[in-house]
């Protein structure tokens, strides 16, 4: 079988590896296993060492890396080269505080001493999306490595050449070659990975039904997991808020990687006296962007990842124009099987539509109806998916008070929802759980081991001799 990077653009394939068999798999997998034992002996000074190289050649290649990413799934370059720095970015904060990050916790008990100590569990394996190439390996490596932990990546099969890209990254940054590998294999490997018991651990970012899979695999050989899935972030804009900052936010919101990103803005609630001028603003915004070829600097979005991803999402949206969905801004695929599909805006989303229930991912605008601050916060909830949300209104406490009512892994108050390496990262509901980055990403894959140490012995009471 093979796997192939074909630019979504032109259609045309770029190149073609042959998947890799269960036997080159395996040795890959006990190479891994010696190298952990080898890693975990390090010091976080050089497994810093190892990781500020890496961001220092991020930096060096975010040229290269981003033309990757442009021609294997349409991202454009400036999109690509943000990607590549905010990986470097991430890498330097692991470098910098992962020490501090893995030293023992002290506890106060009836010991003499007693602590947390944490420990690198081994092999883990990462099942990693297309949407964002690099930045959804790096936020999982990079504190996994600094960590003790080794890496295998089972990248989307689309972006082989930029998995294969990081890899050589890692290594001209002085990682043992072993301790992070890129699998080329299809998925009907993953389980017989699960299985071994030299992978300890696995993270998966992707649809509900791959993670539901691996969750199931893994905990069938009582395996850890981390699961960051879909989300339907809702974006709240109440009747006090900056209306043109949160329109033109959301335009950003939206069509970030042309709308393909778990944590993009995707239903706009929106207070009713309100709702038809942030409609309007947010329509012009999304009006004045440019489709095009992601090699060229001028293109604001490009095309969607796959024709076949496009046309679901094209289906998606006839099926909720058919269930009382209104169009206010008209979009999509110029025609069926293409991978172009411009900026849609759906109002009257209801109950009972596809639109209110499912994610969408490209850039399609669903707007809901909101009465006030509470029926705002009952139609975000009212999903099943709980990753990202955002709130917009001038009275900041009455924000934070939202804020902890909304189902969400986060909330980010007048401003777009984005990952970064010093907040948690991840949802509740379907959207997955566990969490990435910051200390708890890191402590996702350790041992976080208790030890009791006792008092100094007193000889006993009595007569010695």
């Amino acid at each position: 079988m093979a796997i192939e990077s074909i630019n979504p653009y032109t259609g045309r394939r770029l190149r073609r590896f042959v998947a890799f068999s269960w036997a080159k798999t395996e040795r890959i997998l006990a190479q891994a296993h010696r190298a952990a034992a080898q890693w975990r002996t390090t010091s976080f000074a050089e497994r810093a060492a190892v990781l500020r190289q890496a961001a220092a050649l991020l930096r060096e290649r975010q040229h290269e890396l981003a033309h990757l990413m442009a021609i294997e799934m349409g991202k454009p370059l400036r999109d690509g080269r943000a990607e590549a720095l905010k990986c470097a970015t991430c890498c330097e904060y692991y470098a910098e505080h992962g020490a501090t990050f893995m030293a023992d916790e002290e506890v106060k008990t009836d010991a003499g001493r007693s602590f947390i100590s944490h420990a690198p569990l081994g092999v883990v394996l990462a099942i990693m999306p297309w949407n964002f190439p690099l930045w959804q390996v790096v936020r999982f490596a990079a504190p996994a490595l600094m960590a003790g932990n080794v890496g295998l990546l089972k990248h989307a099969p689309n972006v082989p050449q930029c998995a294969l890209a990081l890899e050589k990254l890692l290594h001209d940054a002085g990682l043992p070659p072993a301790a992070f590998r890129t699998l080329l294999i299809e998925t009907d490997l993953v389980p017989q990975l699960l299985a071994d018991d030299r992978v300890r651990a696995a993270t998966l970012t992707g649809s509900e039904r791959a993670g539901a899979s691996v969750a199931a695999a893994a905990g069938q050989h009582i395996k850890k997991t981390v699961l960051e899935l879909g989300g339907s972030d809702p974006f709240i804009v109440l009747a006090d808020a900056d209306l043109a900052l949160a329109a033109q936010t959301a335009a950003q919101a939206r069509m970030l990687n042309a709308g393909q990103s778990c944590i993009a803005a995707k239903r706009f609630i929106v207070e009713k006296s309100v709702q038809p001028e942030f409609v309007r603003l947010l329509k012009g915004h999304l009006q004045a962007l440019r489709y095009g070829d992601p090699l060229d600097e001028a293109t604001d979005y490009g095309p969607l990842a796959r024709p076949d991803l496009a046309d679901a999402l094209a289906q998606q949206v006839a099926a909720s124009v058919a269930q009382g969905a209104r169009v206010a801004l008209a979009g999509g695929q110029p025609q069926a099987g293409t991978t172009q599909f411009d900026p849609i805006i759906l109002t009257n989303v209801r109950k009972g539509q596809r639109a209110y229930y499912e994610e969408f991912f490209g850039p399609v605008a669903l707007v809901l109806t909101a009465r006030d601050a509470d029926h705002a916060v009952a139609l975000a909830n009212d999903s099943p998916f709980g990753l990202g949300a955002a709130v917009w209104t001038s009275d900041l406490v009455k924000a934070e008070a939202l804020a902890r009512q909304l189902e969400s892994g986060a909330v980010f108050i007048n401003s777009l929802v984005k990952s970064m390496p010093e907040l948690p990262f991840g949802g509740i509901k379907r959207s997955g759980y566990g969490r990435e980055l910051s200390r708890l990403g890191m402590h996702e894959f350790v041992n976080q081991k208790s030890v009791w140490i006792a008092k100094e012995a007193k000889p006993a009471a009595g007569k010695t001799e």
